[in-house]
């Protein structure tokens, strides 16, 4: 399979797509690791990013772009890919889209991850996170058994300063106006499949399975010939019943002729 993920801060797009990634045996791949990665093993396009962001600019397309070309070249990849952070705008799907286009991988679904911006805000803001093992808690939804204190190692719980609710409001701001025209876009080319990302874990993630072996399944269909859409497929069966009945029909009404044929030549003899 070959995936895009939308969806907002907190809608669970990692931890989906670590599953997916499991499942389908295909590298799940951030843009902000695969830029870390590249600046820390000194490549050139890696060393290209590192100039920009210390002269204090963002990281050109075209580099970003190049990092994910190398990505999909390797082994693990053959099969299929998650992108997740990568595309952010319509103009940065259109150069994927050209990008997969040329080494023959083009994008199957753009998967959004649907949540209520209410809860998000929830899942957000009341994130706590532990200073000495990592572990998060959630106020609203799991809190720790002991307030401020990991129910693991005892360690303090912190609010990250990019967990304050202002910071989120602005975050959420800007997802918003950059998603809304990406669900267009995917959604103009059939490739937009929503689920519904609120609930345990494990039903969200079965949800996914779902709708990405339908389109699997559709695929296949496709490549057989066979019309994958339900009214299509109803159409056909529908078309060859007719063609079926139709020479009966056909059939009985020349064995009916020739009956009538029959008994007139008998009645001229008689």
């Amino acid at each position: 399979m070959r995936i895009v993920l939308l969806g907002a801060p907190g809608s669970g797009k990692g931890t989906q797509g670590k599953q997916l990634s499991e499942k389908y045996h295909i590298p799940q791949i951030s843009t902000g690791d695969l830029l870390r990665a590249a600046v820390a093993a000194g490549s050139p396009l890696g060393v290209r990013a590192k100039e920009a962001m210390d002269d204090g600019h963002l990281v050109s397309d075209d580099i970003v772009l190049g990092m994910i070309e190398e990505r999909l070249a390797q082994p693990d990849a053959k099969d299929g890919f998650i992108l997740d952070g990568f595309p952010r705008n319509t103009p940065q799907a259109q150069a994927l889209d050209i990008l997969l286009a040329k080494i023959g991988k083009p994008l199957q679904v753009s998967l959004l991850m649907d949540v209520d911006l209410d809860l998000l805000m929830q899942r957000l803001t009341g994130r706590r996170t532990c200073e000495s093992c990592s572990r998060v808690f959630n106020v609203y939804t799991s809190p720790s058994k002991f307030e401020g204190r990991c129910d693991d190692c005892g360690g303090n719980l912190r609010h990250r300063t990019d967990d304050k609710e202002q910071t989120i409001e602005n975050r959420l701001k800007v997802y918003q106006a950059q998603t809304a025209p990406l669900v267009k876009y995917y959604g103009e080319q059939d490739k937009l499949k929503t689920v519904d990302a609120i609930g345990e874990i494990a039903d969200i993630f079965s949800r996914i399975c779902e709708l990405l072996d339908a389109v699997h399944e559709e695929e296949l269909l496709k490549a057989k010939g066979v019309p994958a859409d339900v009214e299509a497929i109803t159409a056909a069966v529908t078309e060859k019943l007719s063609e079926v009945r139709g020479g009966k029909a056909a059939k009985k009404t020349a064995s009916s002729e020739k009956k009538a044929v029959k008994k007139k030549a008998v009645k001229k003899k008689k």
